[in-house]
C-alpha cells in the first residue's frame, strides 16, 4: 500500500486524493483553510447558495467526465449559457453576434476595427511576445482596445504589453475575426471555440458539491483529510522526498507527496535550494481577487450567468447573478444574490480597504452601470479576500518557472499540480486532470509529464494531445 500526503484540497487535490485512495492508497490531505474546494467551493448565504465566482464544468476528457459521473451520479443541471460584455455604456452578446455589435457601435468604430485589421494583417508583428502583440496582430489594435485591454489589465494589474502572449496563445487560440464574423452570422450555432461553449454542466448544490463528495468518498476510503494544517517544510532526504513538516512541528512521512499550495511558497519549504532558483522564484507572483457579495430585493436584475465588465470607469471586472444559474441554489428566497470581483496585488489600497467601502463601491458601480436602479438598496453584504489566486503571466515569466519546474524535477516522489502548485492558469476541468494523471503516476508508473498539462491541452486514453479542454 503506497502512503501519500497531498497538499491541498482543491480541484486538483482533491481529485488526486480521490483517485488514489479508491485504488488503495493510505491517502492524507492537508489543507490550511477551513474549507474543500479552494477556488470552486460553495457556501450557504442569506439562505441561497453561491459560490466563488462563476464556475463551469465541461470537458471532453474522459478521465475528467468520469470524475464528475462518478461523484456527482445524475444531482446536475446543464445550465444555458447567457454571458454579455459590457463596454460604453452598452452590453455586446458573448459569443459576439453580427447585428448585436453593429447596433451596439458607430459605423465610424466599424470602419476603424476594419481598418486596423486590414493594416495588421498587411504589416504583421513578427513573433509577438506580448499579450498586446498577440491579440493585435490577430484582430487589429482596435479591436483589441474594445474587447481585450481594459478587462486583461483590470484581472492582471499590469499592462496588455507586460502580459506574456501566452495568455493569449492559451485562451484563444484558432479564433480569428472572419471565424467570429462567420460564427456570429451562423448564431454561434456549433461553436466549439474553447471560450464560447454555450452549455455546461454544474451540481445542483453549487459547483463546490462535486469536491464535497469526493472528499466524503475519500474519507470512506480510509483516507484523512486535515484542515486548518498548514504545511511549512518538506522533508528530502537524498534528492528524495520523504514527506512533510506542518506548522506544528510534527513530521508526516511518506512514500509520494502531491503538491498543490502555491508554488513559491513550495519553493520555500525546501532548505538549501540553489540560488537561481531562489532567484527566479521571487520573479513569480499572483493575483488576488475580492468577491463582494450583494443582496437585491428582486429576483430580475438581468438574464446572464455573468457579466464581463470591460468599461475602464469602474474597478469591478465581472459580475455573476446566482439566481440565474440553478433553481436549486435560491429555495425559496425571492431576492438576487450578486458577486462582484475586484483584482488587486497585496500592496494595493483596495486589498486592505474596509468592507463597508467595498460595499458601498460595488453598489454605487452597480448603479454607474444601470443594472440596479439609482434608489435601489442592497439588503446585505459580504466580503471574501482570495489571496493568490491568479498566477500572472508576466513577460519572461516561463523563463523563471523552466528554472523551478527542473529544480522540482530533480526532486524524486515530489509532484506539484494544479493552478497554484504548477503555476499555470488552469480551470477545474485542468486541475482535475492533473490531480488524476498524477494519482496514476504513483499507482501505475504512467510517466506523464504534469507540466505538459495546460489550458489548451488534453490527454485522451492514447496520450494524444489535443487542443479541446474548454474554459
Amino acid at each position: 500500500m503506497k502512503k501519500v500526503i497531498v497538499i491541498g484540497a482543491g480541484p486538483a487535490g482533491i481529485a488526486a486524493a480521490y483517485k488514489l485512495s479508491k485504488e488503495g492508497a493510505e491517502v492524507k490531505v492537508f489543507e490550511a483553510s477551513p474549507y474543500i474546494g479552494g477556488m470552486s467551493r460553495s457556501f450557504d448565504l442569506w439562505n441561497q447558495r453561491v459560490d466563488l465566482g462563476p464556475h463551469r464544468f465541461f470537458s471532453k476528457e474522459p478521465k475528467v467526465n468520469d470524475f464528475f459521473d462518478e461523484i456527482i451520479k445524475d444531482d446536475y443541471t446543464i445550465v444555458n449559457r447567457i454571458t454579455r460584455i459590457y463596454y460604453n455604456n452598452r452590453f455586446f452578446d458573448y459569443p459576439l453576434k453580427l447585428f448585436n455589435v453593429l447596433s451596439n457601435l458607430n459605423p465610424f468604430v466599424i470602419v476603424s476595427i476594419l481598418y486596423h485589421y486590414c493594416r495588421q494583417r498587411l504589416f504583421p508583428i513578427k513573433n509577438p511576445k506580448s499579450f498586446e502583440e498577440w491579440v493585435t496582430n490577430r484582430f487589429g489594435y482596435k479591436l483589441y482596445s474594445i474587447f481585450f485591454k481594459n478587462y486583461t489589465e483590470k484581472l492582471w494589474g499590469i499592462p496588455g504589453s507586460k502580459i506574456d502572449a501566452d495568455w493569449a496563445a492559451q485562451r484563444i487560440k484558432g479564433l480569428s475575426l472572419t471565424e467570429a464574423v462567420i460564427n456570429s452570422v451562423k448564431g454561434n450555432k456549433g461553436n466549439k471555440h474553447k471560450t464560447l461553449v454555450d452549455v455546461f454542466k454544474y451540481p445542483k448544490n453549487g459547483t463546490g458539491a462535486l469536491y464535497d463528495k469526493a472528499a466524503n468518498s475519500i474519507i470512506e476510503n480510509g483516507g484523512v483529510i486535515l484542515k486548518e494544517y498548514p504545511v511549512e517544510e518538506l522533508i528530502i532526504e537524498d534528492n528524495v522526498c520523504k514527506g512533510i513538516k506542518t506548522v506544528d512541528g510534527e513530521v508526516h512521512y511518506a512514500d509520494n507527496v502531491v503538491s498543490s499550495m502555491p508554488i513559491t511558497s513550495l519553493i520555500k519549504g525546501i532548505y538549501n535550494v540553489p540560488n537561481d532558483v531562489i532567484e527566479a522564484n521571487s520573479k513569480l507572483y499572483f493575483r488576488n481577487t475580492i468577491l463582494v457579495y450583494l443582496e437585491i430585493n428582486r429576483d430580475d436584475l438581468f438574464k446572464d450567468n455573468w457579466i464581463y465588465i470591460h468599461s475602464p470607469q469602474v474597478k469591478h471586472g465581472r459580475i455573476t447573478n446566482f439566481r440565474n444559474w440553478c433553481p436549486s441554489l435560491n429555495g425559496t428566497s425571492k431576492s438576487t444574490i450578486l458577486c462582484m470581483e475586484f483584482w488587486a496585488f497585496d500592496n494595493d489600497d483596495i486589498w486592505s480597504a474596509t468592507d463597508e467601502y467595498l460595499a458601498n463601491k460595488a453598489i454605487a458601480e452597480l448603479k454607474e452601470l444601470n443594472l440596479i436602479d439609482k434608489n435601489e438598496e442592497c439588503k446585505k453584504h459580504k466580503i471574501l479576500r482570495v489571496p493568490k489566486c491568479y498566477p500572472v503571466y508576466e513577460t519572461g515569466y516561463k523563463k523563471h518557472l523552466k528554472t523551478i519546474e527542473q529544480f522540482l524535477n530533480s526532486i524524486e516522489h515530489l509532484m506539484p499540480i494544479g493552478r497554484y502548485g504548477a503555476f499555470k492558469y488552469n480551470n477545474q476541468d485542468h486541475s482535475i486532470l492533473m490531480g488524476v494523471l498524477a494519482a496514476e503516476n504513483i499507482l501505475h508508473d504512467k510517466g506523464v509529464d504534469l507540466w505538459e498539462i495546460n489550458t489548451d491541452t488534453e490527454y485522451q486514453e492514447d496520450g494524444e494531445v489535443k487542443d479541446v479542454l474548454i474554459q
